[in-house]
C-alpha cells in the first residue's frame, strides 16, 4: 500500500525536482530493465488502433452537447477492440449522454504507448473547440518504461493545469495496479505493483493540487483483475478486454459526470459518505488501495488547507 509521506515526498520531487521512488538498489536496476524488455516483447505491441470513436452520441436528445476529449495510452484508446462502440471514449460517450440527457460530443486523442510526457502533443491535437470535460488514463506505460517517477508525475501536473487553465475540467484515471500482469516475470512484477500503487498515489496529489479530480484505477482493477483475469484480460494477458473496459468506464463515469453537473448524489450508493474528508496525501494513499475512489478539492471551515496540506474529498459513486 502507498503511504502518505511516500506519496506526498514523490509529489513533491516532481514539483520541485530530483527524487525517485527509492524501491531498487543500483544493482537490481538493470536486471528489472532487461525483464521489462522481455515483457514489452512477450506482450507484444502495435500501433493499429480501433476504428475511431468520434462523434456525437445521443444525437436525438436536447440541449447543447457536452464537448468530451479522451487522451492517454492504449487503456484510454481501447486497445485490442475491434468495434469502435467498444472503445473506452465510446462506453464513455453513451453513457455521459444517458446520465445527462444531453448529446456529447466524443473526441479521443489517445495512443497506444503513450507516456504522461505525451499528454502535451494529445492536448494540442484535440482542444479545439475546447473541450468541457477531459478523461485521462496514464501512468502504466511510464511504468514499464522505467521513467522516473518524478519526470511522469511533472509531465501529468503541466498537462492537468494547462487544461484547467482552457476551463476544462479534468478527470484522471491514475496508474493501474501492474502486480496482476502476468507477462511481468518476478521480481518485476512485485516491483511493478509498488510502483505503480506509489505512482497512483503522487498522481492523486498532484491533480488534486492542479485542480483537476483524480478516480483511482489501481485497487479496482488489481483486485479484480486478479480475481478474474480471463474475463477482464484481452488475448495478450496485459490490456483489458470488453469487460475489463467496461470496469474501468464504470469507475470514472461518475466523476466524469459530476463534473458536467450531470450526476444525482445517492448517500445509499455511495462507499464514502458526503463530507469524509482528509489531507490530500492521506487521501491519496486510501484512495489508491480502493478502487473506484474519487479524490478532489474541497474546503474545510472555509480553508482549503489544514495542517497536513490541502484538504481533499473522498467519494466513491
Amino acid at each position: 500500500m502507498a503511504s502518505p509521506r511516500a506519496a506526498r515526498r514523490l509529489a513533491a520531487a516532481a514539483l520541485y525536482g530530483g527524487g525517485g521512488l527509492g524501491l531498487v538498489g543500483g544493482g537490481l536496476v538493470g536486471l528489472l530493465k532487461a525483464e521489462a524488455k522481455l515483457a514489452r516483447h512477450a506482450i507484444g505491441m502495435t500501433s493499429a488502433r480501433p476504428p475511431s470513436p468520434d462523434g456525437t452520441y445521443g444525437a436525438d436528445l436536447p440541449g447543447t452537447p457536452i464537448r468530451l476529449l479522451v487522451i492517454g495510452d492504449s487503456a484510454a484508446v481501447g486497445y485490442g477492440m475491434i468495434e469502435a462502440g467498444d472503445t473506452p471514449p465510446a462506453l464513455m460517450g453513451h453513457g455521459l449522454s444517458e446520465l445527462a440527457g444531453r448529446p456529447v460530443e466524443v473526441r479521443s486523442r489517445a495512443v497506444v504507448g503513450a507516456r504522461s510526457a505525451d499528454l502535451d502533443g494529445q492536448i494540442d491535437r484535440g482542444s479545439d473547440p475546447v473541450p468541457d470535460v477531459v478523461s485521462i488514463v496514464v501512468g502504466a506505460n511510464d511504468v514499464t518504461h522505467s521513467v522516473p517517477p518524478a519526470q511522469a508525475v511533472r509531465s501529468l501536473d503541466a498537462a492537468v493545469r494547462r487544461l484547467r487553465e482552457m476551463g476544462c475540467e479534468v478527470v484522471v484515471g491514475t496508474c493501474p495496479d501492474l502486480g496482476t500482469v502476468r507477462p511481468l516475470p518476478q521480481p518485476l512484477r512485485l516491483v511493478a505493483q509498488t510502483w505503480s500503487r506509489r505512482l497512483a498515489a503522487a498522481q492523486t496529489i498532484t491533480v488534486v493540487e492542479a485542480g483537476g479530480r483524480s478516480v483511482s484505477l489501481a485497487g479496482l482493477l488489481g483486485r479484480d483483475f486478479h480475481s478474474a483475469p480471463e474475463e477482464l484480460f484481452g488475448a495478450d494477458r496485459f490490456h483489458p478486454s470488453l469487460a475489463g473496459y467496461a470496469s474501468m468506464v464504470a469507475a470514472m463515469l461518475p466523476s466524469v459526470a459530476v463534473a458536467v453537473d450531470a450526476w444525482d448524489e445517492d448517500e445509499e450508493t455511495a462507499s464514502y459518505p458526503a463530507g469524509t474528508v482528509l489531507p490530500v496525501s492521506f487521501a491519496a494513499a486510501r484512495a489508491a488501495s480502493v478502487g473506484g475512489t474519487e479524490v478532489a478539492r474541497t474546503h474545510v471551515a472555509g480553508d482549503d488547507r489544514g495542517p497536513r496540506g490541502r484538504w481533499a474529498a473522498l467519494r466513491r459513486r
